[in-house]
């Protein structure tokens, strides 16, 4: 019975360069060691990892959940490929779906060290919130980070995100309770381009 739940669901994002999909149990291996290659990278912007992050029972649950919440239409947490060698290169998730007046849901996302900075991040952001848009007839895609997160900020705006203000102590990050900048993108966007503050 379990299994048959666990793979009911299946999603596929596809953009120019990238796929996105679900976690399976073959990824741990590359997912492990891409985190693990990129912790310097991550850490200053990621909430503490639990001391078990980058083991296959941690992955495994994660592969778990993840598709349960996909299966009750809660999250997406999807992994990111590029389509010319499906070398794994960080994931993006939507999550907090809100649905009856909201249609709303919250995106997080990481790409590995050794891939920023090459615009992947933002094809799969913009692929995820058409997605979302399109498939899940959300209305709004929320996304906050770092006031100093530079790369995530203009990812975000290069996304079609507009700045909305910020949220004091809104999420612990590396142990600490950090204020963040608030981000959302509108099916129908009739904003303009805003400044960020």
């Amino acid at each position: 019975c379990c299994l048959m739940f666990l793979f009911k669901r299946k999603v596929r994002i596809e953009t120019e360069r990238l796929f996105l999909r679900p976690a399976s149990q073959n990824d741990f291996a590359s997912w492990a060691q891409l985190r693990y290659e990129s912790r310097a990278f991550l850490k200053p912007w990621d909430p503490t990892w639990a001391k078990d992050h980058l083991t296959r029972k941690a992955f495994s649950h994660r592969v778990y959940w993840s598709q349960k919440s996909i299966n009750e239409g809660l999250a997406y947490p999807m992994i990111l490929f590029n389509k010319s060698n499906n070398n794994l290169l960080g994931a993006v998730t939507l999550d907090n779906i809100r649905r009856g007046p909201s249609q709303v849901g919250t995106l997080g996302y990481w790409i590995g060290q050794k891939y920023a900075r090459q615009g992947f991040m933002g094809e799969a952001i913009v692929g995820m919130v058409r997605y979302a848009f399109n498939n899940l007839d959300l209305s709004r895609m929320e996304s906050a980070c770092l006031p100093e997160n530079v790369a995530s900020r203009g990812v975000l705006e290069k996304s079609g995100f507009k700045y909305e203000g910020v949220a004091q102590a809104y999420i612990q990050i590396n142990g600490r309770w950090r204020t963040h900048v608030l981000y959302a993108s509108l099916r129908n966007d009739r904003r303009g381009k805003t400044d960020a503050g």
